[in-house]
């Protein structure tokens, strides 16, 4: 037994967009480390691996840990290779590289841990090839049953050009992106197409990152009554120290500007759970997985910065206190 009187226990939160391939590629970072200081118990990498890499990503990492990991595997053979300080390399760029007979087969073995098929596309994750490498994704997502999280950084292609592509249960990630490729107009009128694509089942989410999550765009989206249907931190190796760090300051930056609490938790719990279909997570109903996390809501004054390096001061803090990972305490070191 523990006293957690005065603090908020949630359902184990959800990440629904973290790249954790730690050792396998540059850009990962150690989960267990990330999810005992964030208030995480389910972690989800999101294409740090591909068909050709996704074994030694199960093997080293996944299976030995004390956190769970979920995964959307990569169209691309390697997933996200080149994505360091010195070399950075868009995946999507190289379509000789784009493996979907092999993708489909890896994630229709592992449907105990793939939830779904990572495609990068844009400026710097595909170069000119636009829609192509979503095209791909898409056509074998749809073989094998699964949904597709797209990530989309600077046009080609739009964001409306993508969002016109996805299915009921796809995922638009960094989808309150700063221009170029946000979802409001400049007048801060969101695009009808945004509002086209929620009619049609699309979830939006956040992921945040390095460079995907500003508040001149929240707070329009906001102001417009569009709220995110899941929040998660995109955190990497370069987003870790700022400007995203984890996910209860992601998840403090949307209290901040007006988000209820009630449904900032359940934009890292229950919601994501449905994205993954994993009903089990997410909460403290029958049938779950016994995942808690204790929340302490800390209130002054702190700073936080966006990709655009826009400070906000907000008067509350979303902070782990303690993480339950199947019926069992799990204290942040």
């Amino acid at each position: 037994m523990r006293d957690v009187s005065g603090h908020v226990v949630v359902p184990g939160l959800i990440d629904l967009h973290t790249h954790v391939y730690w050792g396998g590629t540059s850009l990962g970072i150690d989960a267990a480390e990330f999810c005992r200081t964030s208030g995480v118990t389910t972690a989800v990498d999101t294409g740090s691996a591909g068909p050709g890499n996704w074994m030694g990503f199960r093997k080293h990492v996944i299976e030995p840990s004390p956190v769970r990991i979920l995964a959307y595997l990569h169209v691309s053979h390697a997933g996200i290779y080149g994505f360091d300080k010195r070399v950075m390399v868009g995946e999507s760029r190289e379509l000789t590289l784009m493996n979907p007979v092999d993708c489909a087969e890896v994630a229709d073995a592992n449907r105990d841990l793939i939830v779904g098929i990572k495609v990068r596309f844009g400026l710097h994750a595909s170069g000119t090839s636009g829609t192509v490498p979503l095209n791909i994704a898409l056509q074998f997502a749809e073989e094998i049953g699964m949904p597709v999280m797209a990530h989309i950084d600077h046009p080609p292609p739009s964001y409306e050009e993508v969002l016109a592509m996805l299915r009921p249960g796809d995922v638009l990630t960094h989808a309150f992106r700063p221009f170029p490729n946000a979802p409001i107009t400049g007048q801060g009128r969101v695009k009808d197409a945004v509002l086209d694509a929620r009619r049609r089942g699309v979830i939006f989410d956040i992921g945040h990152g390095k460079g995907s999550f500003s508040f001149k765009t929240t707070r329009a989206m906001l102001a417009n009554g569009f709220e995110p249907d899941t929040i998660s931190s995109d955190v990497h190796t370069l987003c870790i120290d700022g400007p995203a760090f984890d996910q209860v300051t992601t998840l403090s930056k949307f209290l901040c500007l007006g988000m209820p609490l009630d449904r900032v938790i359940a934009a890292s719990t229950v919601n994501a759970a449905m994205a993954m279909k994993r009903p089990e997570l997410g909460t403290f109903g029958p049938g779950g997985v016994g995942d808690a996390t204790i929340l302490r809501i800390d209130e002054g004054a702190f700073d936080y910065v966006d990709v655009t390096g826009e400070h906000l001061v907000g008067d509350r803090k979303i902070a782990s206190a303690g993480v339950v990972l199947a019926g069992r305490w799990w204290h942040p070191a």
